[in-house]
């Protein structure tokens, strides 16, 4: 399996933080529940350092 590096961890982070950012000036009450999942996964894989969406990639496109 296949680890997220720093740059991508970083990236994931930086994402998830500018995602709730961006919910936090909506309004949590205004969003959808479902924008909740992304910055969520996002997290989840800078932390962890597992990608599912990187994995997924390599599998379709091949590894380099």
């Amino acid at each position: 399996m296949t680890r997220a590096s720093k740059a991508m961890r970083f990236f994931l982070f930086n994402a998830s933080v500018f995602i709730t950012v961006g919910i936090w000036l909506t309004g949590f009450d205004k969003v959808h529940w479902f924008l909740y999942l992304v910055p969520g996964f996002f997290l989840f894989a800078a932390l962890v350092g597992i990608c599912p969406g990187l994995i997924l990639a390599q599998k379709i496109f091949g590894k380099e």
